[in-house]
């Protein structure tokens, strides 16, 4: 299962949390390795790390009944792989030039005879052939059949406070194959989201954001409030627009023109064409144009209450609305996944890619590292691989809970930002001023204290931690060679000698308190629905904002994609000096902080109006030092890093 990106609104998290599957996460393709039973070939990863023999409770009964997937690896994995890389790579002949969705299945896709060959042994075992997919074989059948294909025995297996099915050793596939099998997935059926709800929920209820604001950083000074670190401290600002982001990052006249955008996130807000419209109407963006967004949908939706179905509304609404802010002239395409699940939203980049829908892909979603399973990050893997031959770059949020210690216990990164074929975003506090001059910016990181009884103190300032850009060292994704020699050993041999993969790439504006207006159609607290206008931050307001900057950058190339951007994001950091915002914890030499009211009750002041004070730079146990960081990456886009993909 996946989870959405959590939005921070006023320190509010709107993630739709599941509990998902336990694991490590492996880079590369799983299929064909060594055996664990003559003439099979071991599929890594299909037995979960839960799955132990302390808690097992015996076999499941044969008759009972399971759905899964099989994953084809197609005709040449390898030279997917070696492809992808080499045209992502600006020192190789073939960078740039990409492949055609066509030409990739031709290439690289599962021939006719492998998905034959693949069926027959489905059905052999006894398994009902219930779909084929350029990407997968979906089957169902009992138990026993399920053990025949795959070579193991199915166990029910204590989980928590729940019990789950999951196999009793690593699953195979025949060695006869020659490796048409990439993986497996629903062996395990942890968890069980079955729901008899089908239909979309109403918007949530509205959300609104106290005043007093500032209009930008530094504009309205809290002047009767206690000061912070020796200083009085501005009010938070109202929500930075468009406008002032385009400045920030160095849009220049670039409206990302003839450049194609897709976003992907869970569900479909019923609003948003109207509330794109209106929000763009109110703060000067451009209007859209007829079929500038357009919505790719599934016919049904699925887990709509396990996924909090309309706290994804907000989630999509912040993405188009961000993405337009910056790149106004970009053509934007929707594509909703039909649940929060892993099939779903692997459906969703899979239609991206098998039809080119776009060049860019903004993705707001994700999950904790210890979450995912090497069966699914292979077939995450396998669709971002195919993307990069194709000229399509794919843009993960890095989460919301810095190290995730204060949130999970544990210091980890997100997925699948973690993946080597993708561009983590992290996340900073911006400040823009006057004129909408860029300032500063910090890493994201929020320490919050609020105002004592008597009015004359923050209690146990600077106070705890609250959120902050997600980062660190995978525990266990291999160094990409984008990275080495640039990242500092410290950060990438964290965890292992011999070098892992450092979260994120590149960051933008995160902050919830130096954050984006957004306009929603949302629930009124009386009783129907209105559009209205909230600040809102979190790596999923970063991730769009990067994407529409990139989407500038095409246009100044000519229109030419991209693709996939570490390599070339990663050159222009080594070779170009002051194309990005070398983003540090202290840019003034004080510590910084903003002062915020919110309302109790999240809409208006009836319950009462909280206040407190926000430090910035405080990511847990992060830190956003000059040069690469595991806060910020390489930092933000730069007056001239839009400029330097001019051909």
């Amino acid at each position: 299962m996946r989870s959405n990106r959590a939005i921070t609104r006023a320190g509010v998290s709107l993630a739709a949390t599941l509990p998902l599957l336990a694991g490590a996460l492996a880079l590369g393709i799983p299929a064909a390795h060594a055996a664990d039973s003559p003439g099979r070939d071991t599929l890594a990863g299909t037995r979960p790390a839960w799955a132990t023999a302390k808690a097992d409770k015996g076999a499941t009964s044969d008759s009972s009944k399971v759905s899964a997937r099989v994953y084809l690896a197609g005709r040449d994995a390898t030279g997917l792989a070696a492809y992808a890389k080499a045209v992502s790579d600006p020192t190789s002949a073939v960078y740039g030039k990409y492949l055609t969705a066509a030409q990739v299945q031709q290439r690289f896709g599962a021939t006719p005879a492998q998905v034959a060959a693949v069926k027959a042994w489905l059905t052999s075992a006894g398994l009902k052939v219930t779909g084929v997919t350029a990407h997968y074989v979906t089957v169902t059948g009992d138990v026993a059949a399920a053990e025949k294909a795959f070579g193991t025995q199915l166990h029910n297996y204590a989980k928590g406070r729940k019990t789950y099915r999951a196999p009793a050793k690593t699953a195979s596939a025949p060695e006869s194959l020659n490796g048409a099998v990439l993986t497996v997935t629903g062996l395990d059926n942890a968890p069980h989201t079955a729901t008899h709800d089908d239909t979309l929920p109403a918007p949530e209820t509205v959300f609104r954001n106290a005043g007093p604001f500032s209009s930008y950083y530094g504009s309205n000074t809290a002047t009767t409030l206690p000061t912070a670190y020796g200083k009085q401290i501005p009010y938070a600002v109202e929500g930075y627009t468009g406008k002032q982001l385009r400045a920030a990052y160095g849009a220049g006249s670039w409206t990302g023109k003839k450049v194609r955008v897709a976003i992907t996130d869970a569900y479909a807000s019923p609003y948003i064409a109207g509330d794109a419209a209106t929000y763009a109407a109110k703060h000067g963006d451009a209007a859209y144009r007829s079929g500038q967004l357009k919505q790719v949908l599934p016919t049904d939706y699925r887990y709509t209450e396990e996924c909090s179905a309309a706290g994804w509304y907000g989630e999509e609404t912040l993405d188009v609305e961000a993405v337009h802010a910056v790149a106004p002239a970009a053509d934007i395409t929707y594509v909703g996944s039909a649940s929060c699940t892993d099939d779903d939203l692997l459906d969703s980049l899979g239609t991206i890619v098998d039809k080119h829908l776009a060049d860019i892909v903004s993705n707001s979603w994700g999950d904790i590292e210890a979450n995912q399973t090497p069966d699914l990050a292979a077939a995450y893997d396998q669709v971002f691989k195919l993307g990069a031959v194709e000229g399509i770059g794919f843009y993960f949020s890095s989460g919301d809970n810095g190290d995730e210690v204060a949130n999970t216990g544990t210091k980890q990164v997100d997925t699948p930002a973690n993946s080597a074929w993708v561009t983590a975003v992290g996340g900073t506090s911006l400040a823009v001023g006057k004129g909408d001059a860029y300032q500063w910016e910090t890493g994201w990181g929020t320490e919050k204290a609020t105002l004592s009884a008597d009015g004359k103190s923050w209690t146990d300032f600077p106070g705890a931690f609250t959120s902050g850009a997600g980062g660190g060292t995978s525990a266990t994704v291999a160094e990409p060679f984008y990275q080495k020699g640039i990242v500092p050993n410290s950060l990438a041999k964290a965890n292992s000698e011999k070098g892992n993969r450092v979260v994120p790439d590149i960051s933008a504006i995160a902050d919830p308190n130096t954050g984006f207006k957004v306009g929603q159609t949302q629930t009124l607290p009386e009783g129907g629905v209105a559009y209205s206008e909230y600040r809102i931050g979190g790596t999923s307001l970063a991730a769009p904002v990067i994407a529409a900057v990139q989407a500038l950058a095409q246009e100044a190339r000519g229109g030419a994609p991209i693709g996939f951007a570490n390599p070339a994001i990663y050159a222009r950091y080594t070779s170009r000096a002051g194309l990005y915002h070398d983003v540090t914890d202290n840019p003034t030499g004080y510590g910084l902080a903003v002062a915020r009211l919110d309302f109790t009750n999240g809409y208006d002041a009836t319950d009462g109006i909280l206040t407190s004070v926000r430090s910035l730079g405080k990511d847990s146990s992060l830190k956003a030092v000059r040069g690469y960081d595991d806060v910020t990456g390489v930092g933000t886009p730069a007056k001239g890093y839009v400029e330097s993909y001019r051909r």
